[in-house]
């Protein structure tokens, strides 16, 4: 597959999970020593302003549970290891109903954070997602040796 054919099918498959979250996801790919290679983000800009703001990543029980475990977990399941209050800044925020996929090697995970307004996603949607995510993963293997134009464009789709 041709870098260019891989910048178009990573930007259907955003397209496609954004379908499945109408309040947004964040897509950290290749993390590596704890900085993903790319990372996309759509939930809205004040929550993501917010996040920044209070250095919640630092404290995230998303970021350290995805870090850590492979599999799916439901964030409210992680409420116990949030004493800085993030799962509910993101509830207040209009981000609910959110889990978290995570995989790959601890040398190279891909962690997802979605969420989406109504009913939570069905045991369907997040299978469909899974494959998205695993897809995105997959085209972007090796992205430190893609030509610096394609790493360009593959960022620059976030």
């Amino acid at each position: 597959m041709t870098h260019t054919t891989k910048e178009e099918a990573v930007g259907k498959a955003l397209i496609q999970l954004s379908s499945f979250c109408d309040t947004g996801f964040a897509l950290a790919i290749h993390i590596r020593y704890t900085r993903p290679s790319l990372l996309y983000r759509t939930y809205g800009q004040k929550w993501i302003e917010h996040y920044s703001e209070q250095g919640f990543m630092l404290s995230d029980p998303v970021v350290h549970w995805g870090l850590t475990n492979t599999g799916t977990v439901e964030w409210a399941d992680l409420s116990e290891q949030d004493p800085a209050g993030v799962m509910r800044a993101a509830v207040e925020h209009g981000l609910t109903n959110g889990w978290t996929f995570s995989f790959g090697p601890a040398t190279s995970r891909t962690i997802a954070g979605l969420t989406k307004s109504g009913a939570p996603f069905t045991e369907a949607e997040r299978a469909k997602i899974i494959r998205i995510v695993e897809e995105i993963h997959a085209l972007t293997e090796g992205i430190e040796a893609f030509p610096a134009n394609t790493q360009d464009a593959l960022r620059s789709l976030g």
